[in-house]
Order: structure tokens, then C-alpha cells, then sequence
């Protein structure tokens, strides 16, 4: 499994157990609340049924305290331990009360004259751990919306046996509720691989071509300048460990890479006379390949995913002391992707052979550096380049264009996310 693959998985399994987490204790309370409305409602509804059969739905006549305590005594003892009924101006007028409600009864929060419109409950867990519903009902003659002609209050003494079928029938429910989205997870995670491979490969194929296109824009720009294309992977691929030496990632790693490998792109636009002048080129000709720079800063501009290297192409004869061109940048005020690469530069035309000259001796090549340092090179930079220098000079030396462009590719897969199969 790659990594891509396995972060799917990774990402798929907490999302699921993140649902199962939440959604199990969510589904317990809910289902723990339904079950207690069903008994409120099943109380609710037989108190009303045998306050209509007793004629106590309407509690301001003459008989209203007899009618009252016939239904409070019929209420306690089947669904209630205490049941309590009160005429429309809130007086109390029966009340009756099992053994089991006269002892949590004392227990009970007091509340003052009903005044209430609408039904509702109250769930209990009193100090002696026993659970209570109490159960307040405004009474009307007519089904709805009529006034209230009384007020009838019922205590239930949840039984042990009740709590806890309860109690299960909530944890059933949750567990299903787990084992749902568990199972969810578990069919959802060939379909999120299958589609995380497809965008896998395609975006592998996009990036691909996009460091083909690279590569051949480079190896044209060589040829253009006779040069065989292996001075633009060595100075990416120094470039490169410079970048990782000095923590740039990403990004940062991905610009740099790119405007090393493409940093001559405005070569393409310099007349072959000048561009390929074997000797010491005048002022003016000197004047027209300083072009370059601005032809290769607008071929890479706006080239979508070229733009990158937009830092490097524009600056990369930017000189720490301001003396460089075509902008005459100093300091920091130069990109640090161009900064780095103007040492990697240096250090490759110094060190390699070309059709004109032989590569010069290490400590010469060091000693050439050292004194640019603070004049053409960020001595910071410098700094972190010159431990790497011996070892850097000594792997590539008589390494031929597919050597080093086998280490560039290395470079590549390692900060472009392209990924083996």
C-alpha cells in the first residue's frame, strides 16, 4: 500500500470512528428519551381516561373535590405512586400516595401554584439513586385549545426492571448505530482507494509530462548554447541539496528546482553571432546577451505551472552587493531561490569541463567562492555550501549527462510527490 493509499485508509478509519464515537452516545440519548416519552405519554393519556370517566376533567362545580379524589385514588397505584389534583385557580384537591411515592415523596423539589398550558415532565435521579418521571398535565373539557378547568401532576417510581430495559433498549440502538457506520466505513474504503488510485495516477501523469516539458525546454536551451544539457541537472540537482541544507520544502523546493533547471530559457531569444561568439564579446554584444534574462523571465511568466521558476530566471546574475543585473538587487531583496542558485552556479562552471577550458582544482574552485563572499554570494548561503563542496565535486566528477540526470531525477521524485507504483 502506498502512501497515498494509506492515508485514505488512515483518513477514512478516524472519520469513522469519529462517527461512531459521536453518533452511538447521540443515538443512545435519543433513543433513551423516546422510551421515556412513551411512558410519560402512556401515563399522560390514562390520566386523562380516567379523569373523563370520573368526571374530574372539569373541577369547579360542587362535587369537583369528590369527583377529584375518586381519579387521584384510581391513578396511584397503577401508573403513579403519587397523583395530584388541583382546580383552575392552582388549589389542591385530592392527593394520593402510594408506599412507594411516601418515600421519595419528602424528596421531591416543591413547586408553586400550577399555572401551566401545556403537558410536560421532569426526569429525577434522586440521592437514593432511584429514578423518577414526574408528569405535569393541564385538563380541558374539549379535546384542544380549550381553557384549562384543572391541573393533574403524577409521580412514576421508575421500577428497576423499566430503568434498565431502558437503558439496554438505548445501547442496542447505539451499538447498531456503531456497527453501522463501522460497516459504512468498511464499504466505503474500496471505492475512496479505487478513486484516490485514479487521482493518483492522473495527477501523477499531469506532473510527469510536466517535468518532461521541463526537461525538453532545457535540453533545447542547451543545445541552443552547445552545451549538452548536463550543466542545467547538475546545477538543479546541487541547487537542490543546497535548498534541503538550508530547509526549504515544498513550494520553496519545487521553485528552485525548476527555475535551476530553466535559469538560461532567454538564451533562446539571442542572435547565434552573439550567443555563440567564440571570443570576448563587445559592449554592445555584451549589452543584447544581458537580454536573456528578461526573455527568460517572460517565457516562464504566466506559463502556469513554469511560473515557478520565475524567481530564479529573473535574478539568478543578481549580486549580493547590488552590482548584478538586470535590476541591480541587493541583499535579501533577491530571491532566496536565486541566491542559492548563483553559488550552485559558480560552483559548476568552475568545476566542469567545457569545449573551452578544464575544470579548475577544488580548492581553487573554493578559493574563487570565498572571495565572492559578501560581494556576489549571500554569505549565509555560502557559508552552508562550503562543508558540501568536496563531496559534492567528488560524486560528480566524470559523471556524463545520464548519470546526472539520474541524480536530478531523484530530486524530483523526492519534492514533486511523484510517487512509485
Amino acid at each position: 500500500m502506498n502512501q497515498m493509499k494509506r492515508k485514505a485508509a488512515a483518513r477514512i478509519a478516524l472519520v469513522t470512528l469519529a462517527m461512531a464515537a459521536l453518533a452511538s452516545p447521540l443515538a443512545w440519548y435519543v433513543s433513551r428519551e423516546n422510551a421515556e416519552e412513551e411512558v410519560v405519554a402512556l401515563a399522560q393519556e390514562e390520566a386523562r381516561r380516567v379523569l373523563r370517566r370520573e368526571q374530574a376533567l372539569r373541577l369547579d362545580g360542587a362535587q369537583a373535590r369528590e369527583h377529584a379524589g375518586l381519579a387521584a385514588r384510581q391513578l396511584a397505584g397503577g401508573l403513579f405512586d403519587i397523583a395530584e389534583i388541583y382546580g383552575p385557580d392552582g388549589s389542591k384537591l385530592a392527593e394520593t400516595v402510594t408506599p412507594q411515592g411516601e418515600q421519595v415523596e419528602a424528596a421531591l423539589p416543591k413547586h408553586g401554584v400550577p399555572r401551566y398550558a401545556e403537558a410536560f415532565y421532569e426526569r429525577l435521579t434522586l440521592a437514593t439513586g432511584e429514578q423518577v418521571l414526574r408528569v405535569f398535565v393541564p385538563l380541558r373539557e374539549a379535546p384542544a385549545g380549550g381553557p384549562v378547568t384543572g391541573y393533574f401532576e403524577g409521580v412514576r417510581v421508575l421500577p428497576q426492571w423499566q430503568t434498565d430495559q431502558i437503558f439496554s433498549d438505548a445501547l442496542v440502538v447505539g451499538l447498531m448505530v456503531c456497527l453501522a457506520s463501522l460497516v459504512c466505513g468498511a464499504a466505503m474504503y474500496p471505492v475512496v482507494v479505487h478513486l484516490v488510485g485514479e487521482n493518483e495516477r492522473k495527477a501523477r501523469e499531469v506532473l510527469e509530462s510536466h517535468i518532461a516539458m521541463m526537461e525538453a525546454l532545457g535540453r533545447a536551451i542547451a543545445k541552443r548554447d552547445s552545451d549538452t544539457g548536463a550543466h542545467n541537472y547538475r546545477v538543479a540537482w546541487v541547487s537542490a541539496l543546497l535548498g534541503e541544507a538550508l530547509g526549504l520544502k515544498g513550494a520553496a523546493m519545487q521553485s528552485l528546482i525548476l527555475g535551476s533547471f530553466l535559469h538560461d530559457a532567454g538564451k533562446i531569444g539571442i542572435p547565434d553571432a552573439i550567443l555563440l561568439k567564440p571570443g570576448r564579446l563587445d559592449e554592445d554584444e555584451m549589452r543584447t546577451m544581458r537580454t536573456h534574462v528578461r526573455q527568460g523571465e517572460e517565457i516562464v511568466s504566466g506559463a502556469g505551472w513554469l511560473d515557478g521558476a520565475r524567481d530564479v530566471v529573473a535574478c539568478h546574475h543578481e549580486k549580493w552587493d547590488g552590482t548584478g543585473y538586470p535590476q541591480g538587487l541587493a541583499g535579501e531583496a533577491i530571491p532566496l531561490a536565486a541566491r542559492i542558485f548563483a553559488v550552485a552556479d559558480v560552483f559548476d562552471a568552475l568545476s566542469s569541463r567545457r569545449p573551452y577550458k578544464q575544470p579548475l582544482p577544488p580548492e581553487e574552485v573554493l578559493g574563487i567562492l570565498l572571495e565572492g563572499r559578501g560581494s556576489h554570494f549571500d554569505p549565509m548561503v555560502l557559508d552552508v555550501f562550503v562543508p558540501m563542496a568536496a563531496a559534492l565535486r567528488q560524486q560528480l566528477d566524470g559523471q556524463d549527462e545520464d548519470a546526472v540526470k539520474a541524480l536530478m531525477e531523484t530530486m524530483v521524485v523526492r519534492h514533486f510527490d511523484i510517487l512509485t507504483a
